[in-house]
């Protein structure tokens, strides 16, 4: 970056390109993309320099650690068969696949052939959850999605520095030691994470501070990664088994208010961040392909023969994984759409382009790679074709696929757990009764809250298309909030109260509406 109104002109057009996807109900990351591309090719703008350390020690460890902590172990460990046949012989298979096709129609050699394969092996963390975030479905499938592009990257990690080392040095490929390599980068980092996840759950359970609470959420996926790279192991791997670890012990931690506050701020940040990067993505382009000698100005094709290789080797991997799959779950006629889905998740984003952009400028005798600028422009190309086209069409596959979980099915589930949530209070209502150990007023009030709200989930059950007394409570509540503030304020502007007692009335009333949104 060439100066701080650089990056601040940036953030702000991510921000305002995210801001409008939300409101079009479209992929962020697909449009950001688009707009950054689209704001490069303007005359003027400055060639935009990305650096690969800024991408991995400040961009990816919080998206990663954001992305792992939505894991549930439940569901992790019912896929985990399956993910470990992705993460490892996809991969593998992706990456032989792209290098031998990139050889045939590229002008790149062998060896920066199979660079570019391993680069591009694996799915995107980043992309895929970002993607993915707001589609409807199955528990299993999401979860498989995520959990691949998380777990993924060991295996292209240890494939892209024996290759690297293949192309710099024009050294033999060690198998062997690629595969200790892989057992130190994925063994490492997973030992790391889950050590850095225990200090931080012993801090945290010692911790009632709010601020401190959110330091130490920032804080905690930059040091496992930083930790992890420092003992030469994944630093991605670290990031995210610290990141499950804590997700599933989050509401043990800390109380309501620090969980809201948490919420808050890592919303903020993870939209920050996603969006500066994706719009990186196609900022840095146009730079790259000017940069191309006047041999590879066949690049387009190139890029689209790449990404159709992934597609393919996907799809082809992914279908007989999924008719095994569904035949032991006793599905006799295997579900095509399953793979289908799968095959057009599998987007590449933002750790390849960190991959290509860390690849030597020169090999070790001081020459040239000559071939470092092609194999840089093609995969920033494949990671915008992957996210443009897929990313735009992935919520029209999982519509025509059938598999997404209909609105009404995910209304139903949350009705009866609040149902069953209801009875367990007006259960304990009964038992605090008969002990006489709370004032009847007390109890009469409470009770009649956890029966307006049991009533509100039965409605929803039977398919009432009243509205319910709980709804129309929300609805006149949310009134007089807003009636609430509005005296709120006047108090304060005729000097009848302080600000610090507006701010603490003021949050009081911005509370009780973040819960009736919720409910």
């Amino acid at each position: 970056m060439r100066s701080v109104g650089t990056v601040l002109a940036l953030v702000v057009l991510a921000t305002v390109v995210a801001t409008f996807a939300r409101r079009w109900r479209i992929p962020a990351p697909s449009l950001l993309v688009v707009a950054g591309l689209a704001v490069a090719l303007l005359p003027g703008t400055p060639a935009i320099r990305v650096s690969p350390e800024v991408i991995g020690l400040v961009v990816l460890p919080p998206l990663l650690y954001a992305s792992a902590e939505e894991l549930s172990w439940r569901e992790l460990r019912a896929v985990w068969k399956p993910v470990g046949v992705l993460a490892v012989g996809l991969v593998l298979a992706s990456a032989a696949a792209v290098g031998a096709v990139a050889s045939l129609v590229t002008p790149l050699s062998w060896q920066m052939a199979l660079v570019l394969g391993a680069i591009l092996a694996s799915t995107d963390p980043v992309a895929v959850t970002a993607l993915g975030r707001r589609l409807a479905l199955p528990p299993r499938v999401q979860m498989l999605v995520q959990a691949e592009s998380l777990f993924n990257d060991a295996t292209s990690l240890v494939l892209y520095r024996v290759a690297v080392g293949v192309a710099v040095a024009s050294a033999a490929a060690d198998w062997g030691a690629a595969g200790g390599e892989f057992l130190l980068l994925a063994g490492g980092g997973t030992l790391i994470g889950a050590l850095v996840a225990a200090v931080v759950v012993v801090i945290r359970r010692r911790t009632e501070d709010p601020v401190l609470e959110t330091v130490i959420s920032l804080v905690t996926p930059y040091t496992a990664y930083v930790l992890a790279e420092a003992a030469h192991t994944s630093g991605v791997t670290s990031v995210v088994v610290a990141g499950v670890v804590l997700g599933g012990r989050g509401d043990r931690l800390t109380d309501a208010r620090i969980r809201l506050q948490l919420h808050a701020v890592y919303g903020t940040v993870v939209f920050l961040l996603e969006s500066v990067v994706f719009s990186l993505i196609g900022l840095a382009l146009p730079a790259q392909v000017r940069a191309l000698s006047d041999g590879d100005r066949a690049w387009p094709l190139y890029a689209l023969a790449v990404a159709g290789t992934l597609i393919a080797v996907r799809l082809l991997w992914l279908a007989p994984l999924s008719a095994v799959v569904q035949r032991k779950g006793g599905i006799q006629r295997p579900n095509w759409r399953v793979p289908v889905v799968l095959t057009w998740a599998g987007t590449r984003g933002v750790v390849p382009l960190a991959a290509a952009l860390s690849i030597p400028a020169t090999a070790k005798d001081g020459s040239a790679l000559t071939e470092r600028p092609l194999v840089l422009v093609l995969t920033t190309s494949v990671v915008v074709v992957t996210l443009v086209v897929q990313g735009f069409s992935l919520a029209s596959v999982v519509r025509r696929s059938g598999i997404a979980l209909e609105p009404d099915h995910t209304e139903r589930e949350e009705a009866a757990a609040r149902c069953r949530l209801a009875d367990a209070g007006i259960r304990r209502l009964e038992e605090l009764s008969e002990l006489e150990a709370v004032p009847d007023v007390v109890l009469d009030r409470l009770r009649r809250g956890l029966n307006a709200r049991l009533d509100d989930a039965r409605d929803r059950l039977t398919d009432n298309t009243v509205e319910s007394a709980d709804l129309v409570y929300r609805q006149l509540r949310r009134d007089l909030i807003a009636v609430e503030a509005a005296e709120l304020r006047r108090l304060y502007d005729e000097h009848t109260i302080s600000d610090t007692t507006r701010r603490r009335l003021q949050r009081s009333l911005d509370l009780e509406e973040a819960r009736l949104a919720d409910a």
